[in-house]
């Protein structure tokens, strides 16, 4: 199988997946502190604007939030860029960056008593969160509490990319779960069990269910609802908010989301992302086409 997948990398990928590796294998002989901005002014200031990211990323604030000056734009889209570089400097940087987080207790925010409560009670939790700030901060600060935290991971449509960047993340904190039938099976064993498991939500899902964002229409994926309904997990957002030094994060552990219908639910996780988001929208990877029409 493994070979099969090797076979289909294209030329376009392999020429992508070595920019890449040496855009990171020249940052890692930068410390750790130069590292991460470096890597970030490289994404900001030349590869997202030559891939088209930093166009994209200013045409959804521009449908999104309107009332923000052309500059503004500009500034978040650069900002979104730079927070993307760092976030691959960090996951590449493995050791250093998990002790980077849990050196201070990072932890924070309404829903943490009832997180550690869960915890205590083995009862499963649903931890919703977004391409906000660095998601992989917000595992290895779960790990670090001992604490069984899994994630459903997307293979990249590059396979030579993966090759090395799913050991990367897989580095940080396990289990990780691929999407497909086997990787869904092993997730839900690991949910019944007491695991806490990371869904991603914010991005568009054809067969989603048609709820608010932004005040627009967007089409939601409905399963940590779902789930949470039917092993009666803890549903709560959660997040690694990138600090102002650029380098360290506190991980807000949102309220609890009450148990009702999914929509409704879902609902309550978009609205606390939009309000994460105008907090700082330098941080959400506004790039991802969340605003999608039916068929598009």
């Amino acid at each position: 199988m493994a070979e099969a997948r090797e076979e289909q990398v294209s030329w376009l990928d392999w020429f992508a997946n070595g920019a890449f590796l040496a855009v990171m294998g020249l940052a890692r002989l930068l410390p750790y502190r130069r590292r991460v901005p470096v890597v970030g002014w490289v994404f900001s200031r030349l590869l997202g604007p030559v891939a088209g990211w930093a166009r994209r990323a200013r045409e959804n604030l521009e449908l999104a939030m309107p009332e923000l000056s052309a500059e503004a734009r500009r500034q978040i889209a650069c900002d979104v860029l730079d927070n993307a570089g760092r976030s691959m400097a960090e996951i590449y940087s493995g050791a250093q960056f998990t002790a980077r987080v849990t050196a201070s207790d990072p932890l924070t925010g309404p829903g943490l008593a009832a997180l550690r409560e869960a915890a205590e009670a083995e009862r499963p939790v649903i931890l919703a969160c977004a391409h906000f700030g660095n998601y992989d901060a917000m595992r290895a600060a779960l790990a670090a509490q001992g604490w069984p935290v899994g994630a459903l991971y997307r293979p990249m449509n590059n396979a030579a990319f993966n090759a090395h960047y799913i050991p990367a993340i897989r580095a940080i904190a396990e289990p990780l779960f691929p999407r497909g039938r086997s990787g869904f099976a092993a997730m839900l064993k690991f949910l019944r069990g007491g695991g806490m498991l990371a869904l991603g939500f914010d991005q568009f899902v054809h067969d989603g269910t048609e709820l608010q964002f932004f005040g627009l229409p967007s089409r939601t994926v409905l399963t940590p609802a779902e789930l949470a309904l039917r092993y009666d997990a803890l549903l709560i957002p959660i997040a690694g908010v990138r600090q102002p030094d650029g380098l360290s994060f506190a991980v807000e552990v949102g309220a609890p989301v009450a148990h009702s219908d999914a929509a409704t639910m879902m609902q309550a996780l978009n609205d606390d992302l939009e309000r994460q988001i105008r907090t700082n929208p330098g941080q959400w990877f506004w790039v991802h086409r969340r605003w999608k029409k039916r068929g598009g």
